[in-house]
């Protein structure tokens, strides 16, 4: 069995890698039709017609395919406890069926937290590219992780 990562193990420049996944025509359409049903999103030609060149996948989509990488990955095998918000989203590159994403996690710092003693924040840069090596999503958020020790 492998100890969950506290606050303390994490360190500005350390990469996590966080697994691929590949999406399909159909998750993007069923996931498409429930929460953003645009029509370059629930229909080939809506997305051969739109600026996508082809059916893609929704942005908010993406990332809820990246999040469940990093979530599998990398949260649920720490201390992890939430996060406060998300600073920075960008959706870079559209996905489409077939394609496979492949993400990874760089710690951008870490800071202690005097009004909770027994956490600290870790600034995360999440960041998924296609099988070609084109970046899609690339996001910041500070996340809570418990302190192995509390400071006094």
């Amino acid at each position: 069995m492998t100890h969950p990562q506290f606050f303390e193990d994490f360190a500005p420049g350390q990469e996590i890698p966080l697994g691929s996944i590949e999406v399909t025509r159909d998750d993007i359409i069923e996931f498409a039709t429930e929460f953003d049903p645009q029509d370059f999103h629930i229909s080939e030609e809506g997305g051969k017609a739109s600026m996508l060149g082809g059916l893609a996948a929704s942005g908010w989509h993406t990332a809820s395919i990246v999040m469940r990488l990093l979530a599998l990955n990398l949260f649920n095998k720490s201390t992890g406890r939430g996060s406060p918000g998300v600073s920075k989203l960008r959706w870079k590159h559209p996905v489409f069926a077939g394609d496979i994403l492949s993400a990874h996690a760089e710690i951008l710092g870490t800071k202690a937290l005097r009004s909770k003693p027994g956490l600290g924040l870790v600034f995360i840069r999440i960041r998924a590219a296609n099988q070609n090596g084109k970046d899609v999503i690339d996001w910041e958020n500070p996340v809570l992780f418990e302190r192995r020790e509390p400071a006094r």
